[in-house]
């Protein structure tokens, strides 16, 4: 499919710190972006910001959301993009049940809901995009919630690719392990004060775990996305694509 400037892309959760890091990398690369998120106020925040996005108020979480984002889509789709984060944390000891039923609902029933409310503008060439953090694949019990969610997610993903990949349209798993971002700061000032350590020491911790010594910026993540968008990513239909600075020790 030719790139063009006409050319319209999904971003679910294109106002938090790595939904707009994808969405300015897309419209700098000629695409319409559709800004999918449940606050009106910073939607239209973001439109305002950076030209070529227009705003669309759903709760990915509920079924309507389907209807509300089809009802914006006003030609084909080049991409769809489930860039919303996941708001679960805890043990398998401490994680409320219901919260990981919610959880799964945002990620794994949002993902069919945007799936589905694009279907019909798909086109040869169109991506389907979604991301899936390392601990779906190492699993650690601390975190219960993002593991159990994100295996689920790399579960669903081979599916869809199963579905649409014999009608042209590819399907990209994204692993992005710890990222330098403002969310991975806060959480990391917070260990550091519960341990009673430095920022820099605890930080140092995380980036130790990287062969890089050093943790993927959210940049980096967006350029990845954009990548997508070259036709020769065809070829990496159905795969995952692990941007974790050298964090995954397994092999799979």
């Amino acid at each position: 499919m030719a790139e063009t400037a006409a050319d319209l892309c999904v971003v679910v959760g294109a106002t938090g710190t790595l939904g707009r890091a994808v969405t300015e990398r897309l419209v700098a690369r000629g695409q319409r972006v559709l800004g999918v998120g449940r606050h009106e106020a910073e939607l239209g925040a973001l439109a305002a910001e950076v030209e070529g996005v227009r705003p669309c108020v759903a709760d990915i979480a509920e079924d309507a959301a389907v209807g509300t984002i089809r009802d914006a889509l006003d030609g084909p789709v080049r991409m769809v993009v489930f860039a919303a984060g996941l708001p679960i944390a805890g043990s398998v000891e401490t994680v409320a049940p219901s919260d990981l039923a919610r959880g799964a609902d945002i990620k794994l029933g949002g993902l069919l809901r945007l799936v589905r409310a694009a279907d019909a503008r798909l086109v040869p060439g169109s991506r389907i995009v979604m991301f899936a953090g390392t601990l779906g694949i190492e699993p650690k019990p601390s975190s219960a919630g993002p593991g159990v969610i994100n295996a689920g997610v790399l579960n669903l993903m081979r599916q869809l690719g199963d579905v649409y990949g014999p009608r042209g349209v590819t399907t990209h798993t994204l692993v992005p392990g710890p990222t330098d971002s403002p969310r991975l700061h806060a959480l990391v000032e917070r260990a550091a004060n519960e341990k009673g350590v430095s920022f820099e020491e605890q930080w140092a911790s995380y980036a130790a775990g990287t062969s890089l010594r050093r943790l993927p910026t959210v940049d980096q993540i967006a350029w990845a996305v954009a990548l997508l968008l070259d036709p020769e990513a065809d070829v990496m239909h159905g795969g995952v694509l692990h941007l974790d600075a050298g964090g995954q020790r397994s092999i799979h």
